[in-house]
């Protein structure tokens, strides 16, 4: 995962326009504690090429979740990532979208196997009591292209190619828990 994204410490990332976290929310549930996020995205031509010839993109949402300490530094509560995998059946003509492994389904065009990574579902980032109620976490959240998981000849070119760059910039906000 190192290879896809600087650190979240402030070196800036490298950016594509193309990708924007619309929305990120903390929401407290029977559960535990689930995300809710939206995308706004748009892939360059490299990248539907890329889909279009039966190479699968891998889209990483990474969620850091600290607790501020005036003593030390912040404390690292959740570090977690979920992986979208988007491809293309050339027999069937059909887009296969996958996420995390579990939920898979085809569709018609692109456009609608990106709908599962610009408005995912609920995710359950932290159990029931990993969180302290009444405590004040910081939240940070990112997506990108995960170029670690590409076949080797397109990591080569992805690292010399910035359309290959694909990531949004960290989105943070506060969350208090219940």
């Amino acid at each position: 995962m190192a290879a896809m994204f600087l650190s979240a410490a402030g070196l800036p990332s490298a950016r594509a326009a193309e990708v924007e976290i619309t929305r990120a929310s903390l929401e407290n549930s029977d559960d535990g504690y689930k995300l809710a996020l939206s995308f706004s995205l748009e892939l360059n031509r490299s990248l539907e090429d890329a889909i279009s010839r039966g190479i699968p993109l891998y889209f990483t949402t990474e969620v850091e979740v600290t607790r501020p300490r005036w003593y030390w530094f912040n404390e690292k509560v959740v570090s977690i990532t979920q992986t979208t995998r988007i491809s293309y059946n050339t027999l069937t003509r059909q887009y296969q979208a996958s996420l995390g492994g579990q939920l898979q389904a085809s569709f018609q065009t692109l456009d609608e196997a990106l709908s599962l990574i610009r408005r995912p579902g609920r995710w359950l980032i932290a159990e029931r009591g990993v969180l302290k109620p009444g405590e004040v976490y910081n939240i940070a959240v990112r997506m990108g292209l995960d170029v670690a998981r590409l076949p080797k000849p397109f990591q080569v070119n992805a690292l010399n190619n910035s359309d290959w760059r694909f990531s949004s910039d960290w989105k943070q906000f506060t969350f208090r828990a219940e």
